[in-house]
């Protein structure tokens, strides 16, 4: 598996706003995250990948391609042609949206998990919300299913990740390695995610959000 077991992977993004969403600097980001042991990388858009790549040959980069479509809730890789700029850029794994919302090109969640396999002989992460999600990705053929999206639709808008409860129903029901991500802040938190059942652990804002991180403890001096 490209993936190790039990594994860190480091989430390298930024606002597009903020003087970090530079490719030089996320590729800095992650070599600093490889350099201290973490296993594995996700980056999103082409150019940083492609940076990424470039300062980790070897490496397994999990890439995708957040873009919004008018009219359409889904924006973590909605399409074919993003997921092709994402494998050819150097990732190693696409990761997708895997609900069951409509994508903006009219593919379904399996014809795109099935195009990326067989026309990009990439792997593919799913990204999901609910219990329901998580199995239709996992029958779609995903090699990966992540919690990514819990606490982001309109599903969960209610629920305030990490989401301990679904990653352990997701481990008691589903046989495809399953990352847990989102919300996750401390050390402490990461190990219980991996006593839950998830395979990998992926942590972003708590390592590399700069501009989140002074955001909140800006907002205590007001």
């Amino acid at each position: 598996m490209i993936i190790p077991k039990s594994s860190l992977i480091v989430s390298c993004q930024s606002p597009v706003d903020s003087p970090l969403f530079d490719a030089k600097i996320i590729a800095a980001m992650a070599k600093a995250s490889i350099n201290q042991g973490a296993k594995g990388i996700r980056v999103n858009t082409p150019d940083h990948v492609k940076q990424v790549r470039k300062e980790l040959p070897n490496s397994p980069i999990i890439g995708l391609w957040k873009q919004d479509y008018s009219g359409y809730d889904i924006y973590i890789t909605p399409s074919y042609k993003e997921a092709v700029a994402i494998a050819e850029a150097g990732a190693d794994i696409i990761a997708i949206d895997g609900t069951l919302r409509n994508r903006p090109q009219g593919e379904t969640l399996a014809d795109l998990i099935d195009k990326i396999h067989q026309k990009l002989g990439k792997l593919v992460m799913a990204d999901i919300d609910t219990m329901d999600n998580a199995i239709a990705s996992a029958e779609a053929g995903a090699d990966f299913v992540g919690t990514t999206l819990y606490g982001y639709t309109k599903e969960t808008e209610n629920c305030q990740p990490p989401g301990f409860s679904l990653l352990e129903e997701m481990a008691n029901r589903l046989t495809v390695p399953i990352i847990a991500e989102g919300g996750i802040s401390t050390p402490e938190e990461a190990k219980k995610a991996l006593n839950y059942g998830a395979y990998a652990v992926v942590v972003g804002t708590a390592i590399t959000g700069i501009d989140l991180k002074v955001k909140a403890f800006q907002a205590m001096f007001k």
